[in-house]
């Protein structure tokens, strides 16, 4: 399978110059091409990908300019192109409302693409070198293991620059386990499993949200166009970016801890958007996107396919009315967070109540005997992200 490390790249002003003028090239280039698209639609012409590819050759005579590019980051322009127009037109028949692709403008075009060739890493004096470019000191914070597929040079709001350096990787070798886990997805608590262990939700945005309001009131009273504006903007970008690095470190961490330790992951299905749509409260809106549980079910399936592990999608329906001792449906509201069943007289707290239901819908089987609940354990952020969470089940006697 492919992977993208990430290693961050430190161009010297010359060569950071070099970088700008290439991606305001392939702007350029990816605007024109979209030109010569819309209007064969027009005029009732067929074009297809080959048509444009061979207009870059014509367009190197008209635009010399073009010649500054290697040749396959031009190649890989027109592909981006040609996927976007791909994934617009999936969209249109899936009966999505779509409209028509935008040109690049500004800063919009942010990434060169050196696929296949164009590229070398040296790794005795940690440099990248790429074709028509020069040579850029790279921070090989990780050691690359498999085939290098390409490379891609992305520009952050921020100006960072990073190399996004494609692997073909082998599965992971670790070893089965024998154990399986539901996993119940919240606000106040991150994550609940079937386990009894509880992940605190480390709800970045709140931490941060008021050094970005401060900025942002900034950046609104500085005027466009200015040295003082920009300075402004780059700071919001940095701190965004943060927020970001922190999410996705927490979230990629958590995510590491379930498919070393399980060999089969339940989850429920979750519709976010309709979630966040259907849903009045501003401050509970901004918790849910803030948790990014959608790219959290992300890592854990490609980590999954890589490991041989199996990740399984539950239907979230009920999952927190059930009961999982005698399986009657229980009238719950949000604000409760102990389930009480006055049928079977099981009492535990909701969310481990709502795990339980998703390993076994999961799994696909029937409703086992719960006789006794955990002490639900809460793991704290820092544990997460320093690697200190060990499985671990502790059990009581049920409150009932």
């Amino acid at each position: 399978m492919l992977l993208s490390y990430r290693f961050r790249i430190y161009p010297s002003k010359t060569i950071q110059a070099k970088l700008n003028e290439q991606l305001e090239i392939c702007r350029w280039l990816y605007n024109r091409l979209l030109e010569e698209v819309n209007k064969a639609r027009k005029e009732g012409r067929k074009i297809n990908r080959q048509d444009t590819q061979a207009l870059i050759v014509k367009l190197k005579e008209e635009k010399p300019e073009l010649n500054k590019v290697y040749s396959k980051v031009l190649q890989m322009v027109n592909y981006q192109l040609w996927s976007n127009i791909k994934t617009l037109a999936e969209l249109k028949r899936k009966g999505k409302k779509t409209g028509t692709l935008r040109y690049k403008t500004g800063n919009s075009f942010k990434t060169l693409n050196f696929n296949q060739s164009g590229f070398k890493i040296d790794f005795k004096r940690r440099k990248l070198v790429l074709s028509k470019v020069g040579e850029i000191p790279i921070k090989l914070h990780r050691k690359i293991e498999g085939k290098i597929k390409g490379v891609i040079i992305k520009r952050t709001k921020s100006e960072k620059w990073f190399a996004l350096v494609q692997l073909e990787v082998v599965d992971e070798t670790i070893p089965k386990t024998g154990r399986v886990i539901g996993i119940d997805m919240g606000v106040h608590h991150f994550a609940t499993d079937s386990d009894g262990n509880r992940f605190e939700n480390p709800k970045f945005l709140d931490k941060t949200i008021e050094k970005i309001r401060k900025i942002q009131k900034v950046l609104s009273r500085k005027q466009k166009g200015s040295k003082n504006r920009e300075k402004a903007r780059k700071r919001l970008a940095k701190l965004y970016e943060k927020l970001e690095n922190q999410r996705n470190d927490f979230l990629h961490k958590l995510s590491r801890y379930y498919i070393n330790n399980y060999d089969v992951v339940c989850i429920e299905d979750l519709d976010i958007k309709s979630l966040v749509e259907n849903n009045r409260s501003h401050t509970l809106n901004r918790h849910i996107l803030d948790a990014s549980w959608s790219k959290f079910i992300q890592l854990l399936f490609y980590k999954a396919e890589r490991a041989n592990r199996r990740v399984v999608k539950v239907n979230p329906k009920n999952t927190s009315r059930i009961c999982a001792r005698c399986g009657k449906i229980i009238k719950i509201e949000l604000k409760d967070r102990l389930f009480v069943c006055p049928y079977c007289s099981w009492e535990a707290d909701r969310d481990y109540n709502a795990s339980l239901n998703i390993l076994n819908a999961g799994l696909g089987r029937p409703l086992a005997p719960v006789e006794r609940e955990p002490l639900l354990r809460i793991v704290s952020y820092w544990e997460v992200i320093t690697g200190q969470v060990l499985s671990m089940k502790q059990e009581a006697p049920c409150v009932s």
